[in-house]
């Protein structure tokens, strides 16, 4: 990124390796949707097994298991065999927990994220004083 009249600005296409457009969509694929987030933030607070992340998201295990994949291919998380249970745990908590602070920062400069993308009334108020890089309150 260089500095321009103050601005940050994003380096030109050619600029960029080869790939890295693509490398970085995957990754941010992980981050796209609200239930993995708030997987990731959950796994801040430790490794969990999967029936634990199930009862804290309230999802089904299944829906779990298919988020906790896409986590696993795009390389923020890894998983062990403890007896029958498999436990997750994120492979760069410290990483993880920038990106969402970031995201955070972004989110309070710029108000209203994401208008026009389908998102449910009240998105972009559900961001106001968040925490995002928090791990969860209630764990």
């Amino acid at each position: 990124m260089t500095m321009s009249q103050g601005s940050p600005t994003l380096p030109h296409a050619h600029d960029v390796p080869d790939g890295r457009e693509a490398a970085a969509a995957f990754l941010f694929h992980g981050f796209a949707d609200a239930s993995r987030l708030r997987l990731l933030r959950h796994l801040l607070t430790g490794p969990h097994r999967v029936v634990d992340l199930v009862a804290h998201v309230g999802l089904a295990q299944s829906t779990v298991s298919r988020h906790l994949a896409c986590l696993r291919e795009c390389g923020l998380v890894s998983s062990r065999a403890e007896g029958r249970a498999s436990v997750f745990t994120l492979t760069h908590p410290d990483l993880v927990r920038a990106l969402l602070a970031s995201a955070g920062d972004v989110l309070d400069a710029t108000g209203a994220p994401c208008r026009g993308h389908g998102h449910p009334a009240g998105h972009a108020a559900g961001h106001a004083g968040a925490d995002p890089a928090g791990a969860e309150r209630d764990a």
